[in-house]
């Protein structure tokens, strides 16, 4: 039988402030996202190019995010770039433009595989028009491209939701450090406290990421050729 220790989060202003914590994510996840999707289909667009060195330039930047765990990058953006600098940065700050620059990478990469499956006859008959490149990026390329990645964006956007819960370990205090200091200031009374109130965070980010999934899954059935 379960204990009353779930009360614990309805004592005192407990239930407000894990709200305020998911407010903190769900704001540096959704400022992330627009950037990511906005720079992340010019960057998809950059790796498209026949220019080797830009290509390069661009499969480096890629696989750097990729490879090193987005963990290590906030480590490296608030503890190694804004204090060997001397900037003062804000965390809060930091995690946007760690977790913007992660998915722009991302989002370039389902971009330039989006484009680069567009069938090369359509390109062909867009030369065949006078079209010019910028032209045929503006009125071919891009719009279908746009189009195939929306699933694949709407996913990208869920992982970045999810990996949020990271950002506790720099000091924001998001949903999950609200939630640790809560067990903290209440282990002795409530020993049980923890079980109810990571399950209660469950709770919070399934119903913030499950809609998300539902939308990616009827934008991938609707956009299927």
């Amino acid at each position: 039988m379960l204990s009353g220790d779930y009360r614990v989060i309805f004592e005192g202003n407990n239930l407000e402030r894990i709200f305020e914590g998911l407010l903190v994510t769900i704001k540096i996840a959704f400022i992330s996202v627009i950037i990511a999707i906005i720079l992340g289909i010019l960057f998809g667009v950059i790796m498209t190019v026949k220019s080797k060195v830009i290509r390069a330039i661009s499969r480096f930047y890629l696989e750097t995010m990729r490879i090193i765990p987005i963990i290590v990058w906030l480590f490296i953006g608030y503890f190694g770039i804004a204090s060997t600098l001397n900037i003062n940065l804000e965390a809060e700050t930091v995690c946007i433009i760690i977790f913007s620059l992660w998915g722009i990478a991302e989002m370039g990469d389902l971009v330039r595989g989006a484009i680069e499956s567009i069938p090369k006859h359509q390109i062909e008959a867009g030369q065949c028009l006078g079209l010019s490149k910028i032209q045929i990026y503006r009125y071919i390329l891009v719009p279908q491209g746009i189009r195939r990645v929306i699933p694949g964006a709407i996913n990208l956007s869920t992982r970045m939701i999810k990996t949020t819960s990271l950002i506790v370990l720099i000091g924001v205090v998001e949903v999950v450090k609200v939630s640790q200091q809560i067990i903290e200031t209440s282990i002795l009374n409530a020993p049980k406290a923890s079980f109810f109130i990571y399950g209660f965070v469950f709770i919070l980010y399934f119903i913030v990421c499950y809609p998300i999934s539902i939308l990616a899954n009827i934008a991938e059935k609707k956009l299927e050729y």
